[in-house]
């Protein structure tokens, strides 16, 4: 029996006008397109709505971190302490997600040199505050954390402006996210004295830190997000690609049918359909042995890197400064190259965003998309926001490295935050009468504690007699004469820093 196919209606409606032809096309088909864009951006329009709604009741805080004098902690302790806030990773459903909108809060652990001053931070969810200071405390029993008010409200957020200029920028991964950049480990030597067996590379930043001026601040910004043990497979997926091995296709439900229908063909014609596997050209074990150094290191650095817990992360720098002071070549300059002691050429490194979020322009409209850059920027900073480019993924090493608490044995940069020791009670068998040095004596000792005497709700009556207690005049009378200029710039800092 022959099967005839008439074509004659194909051909009379292909012969019709160009402009009823693709009209009749948009009636059959063309709509369903269109309508399952404006479905998709509907549904964003919804989860972008409770997410608002959601975000609108969560509340932060800014923990101001002041380690002991003496620090001898390697940045082991803080990726001790990144592992212990990774407990705060929440796995959520689809109803959590698009209907409570929900979503993973962020932890931000930041740097703030105001004038020179230098505080470590640490911005939290409020309900995750007990689980913040923990994780601190775990590593540094001594440390002393204060709750502050925000150091970034003051600054203009709308660019330009009269009285102040801004630099800042992301900085991303310059490869892959799977590769890693070079961590603590490889600043660690066997020679000389056993304190300068770890070259700290905080230092240099921490010296950055001490000569910003008056009118000059720098801020860093770490923002990090808890995630699941699911992201090993970025790390494995380029490994395959470098021992060139072909991925296996997705298990779809298309392909099970085809599966089920070949099987059945199979059966009812007696000879097989499927296509016999390809015979293995070369056995796996025999793979690493074939690759280049190059490659061999890279495998063995991805498969280190993803042993470790992971977070994503971003990376914000801002210089913000007064117009007549501010030194773009000093600061912006000795970040990055703070940055670039953590460069590997063959594995990764991270380098500033210079196409989409660093306030530097070329080509057409320059001053408008430079302004609107430094508007941005701040603005993102002060919300501690995912906006910007992707969110890289690092693990605890990595987070540790970039952020860690100065190595005081290597580190000398004064006008840090530090706690004055380690307090605890004197033994009741300890001579009431002592000898005080000179040298022990400084503005705090005079001066009664305003953290310990001030009452959590005083009234400003009581405020103010707390401030106005006048020193013992004997003691004054014994302390060697300094200028006071010296006194109030090592021990105090500056009046515009924004403790609570």
């Amino acid at each position: 029996m022959d099967i005839v196919i008439n074509t004659q209606a194909i051909f009379e409606y292909l012969s019709k006008p160009p402009a009823e032809l693709v009209w009749n096309l948009f009636w059959l088909i063309g709509w369903l397109p269109i309508s399952l864009v404006m479905l998709w951006g509907f549904f964003e329009m919804w989860v972008l709505h409770r997410q608002d709604l959601w975000t609108a009741k969560q509340k932060f805080i800014l923990l101001a971190i002041d380690i002991p004098k003496g620090n001898e902690q390697s940045p082991k302790a803080v990726e001790n302490l990144f592992a212990y806030i990774a407990g705060a990773h929440s796995s959520l459903n689809l109803i959590d997600m698009y209907w409570d909108g929900k979503y993973q809060l962020n932890f931000s652990f930041e740097i703030a040199s105001i004038e020179g001053y230098t505080q470590f931070l640490i911005r939290t969810p409020e309900q995750f505050k007990n689980l913040t200071e923990s994780a601190v405390y775990s590593q540094y029993p001594d440390a002393e954390i204060t709750e502050v008010n925000d150091y970034t409200p003051g600054i203009p957020t709308k660019f330009p402006d009269e009285q102040y200029d801004v630099w800042g920028a992301e900085f991303i991964q310059a490869a892959n996210t799977a590769y890693p950049i070079k961590t603590y480990k490889d600043f660690e030597h066997q020679m000389g004295e056993p304190s300068t067996h770890f070259r700290d590379p905080m230092a240099s930043l921490m010296d950055l830190c001490s000569t910003i001026g008056p009118g000059e601040q720098l801020w860093y910004q770490l923002i990090v997000w808890p995630i699941g043990f699911e992201w090993p497979e970025i790390g494995e997926k380029e490994v395959k690609k470098i021992l060139k091995e072909v991925p296996k296709p997705k298990v779809t439900l298309l392909n099970k049918l085809v599966d089920s229908m070949t099987s059945t063909l199979d059966v009812i014609t007696g000879f097989s359909l499927t296509p016999a596997p390809a015979e293995k050209k070369q056995d796996d074990s025999l793979k690493m042995m074939n690759l280049k150094p190059k490659e061999k290191r890279q495998v063995e650095a991805i498969h280190e890197k993803i042993s470790k817990l992971g977070f994503k992360f971003k990376i914000r720098m801002v210089y913000v400064a007064k117009k007549d002071v501010m030194n773009k070549n000093k600061v912006v300059n000795g970040f990055v190259g703070y940055m670039k002691q953590y460069v590997y050429n063959d594995l990764n490194n991270l380098k500033p965003d210079m196409n989409v979020t660093a306030t530097s322009t070329d080509y057409l409209f320059k001053k408008m998309r430079l302004n609107e850059r430094k508007s941005k920027i701040v603005k993102y900073y002060m919300g501690r926001s995912s906006k910007g480019r992707d969110r890289g993924y690092m693990n605890t090493e990595e987070l540790a490295s970039i952020w860690h608490f100065p190595f005081e044995s290597v580190v000398k940069a004064p006008l840090i935050g530090k706690t004055p020791g380690r307090k605890a009670e004197p033994p009741m068998s300890l001579p009431v009468q002592e000898e005080v040095s000179a040298n022990d004596i400084t503005m705090d000792s005079i001066f009664t504690d305003v953290r310990e005497t001030a009452k959590p709700h005083a009234s400003p009556i009581e405020e103010e007699n707390i401030f106005s207690q006048k020193p013992n005049e004997e003691i004054v009378k014994s302390i060697p004469t300094q200028p006071t200029n010296e006194i109030n710039k090592k021990n105090s800092p500056p009046e515009n820093l924004p403790f609570a």
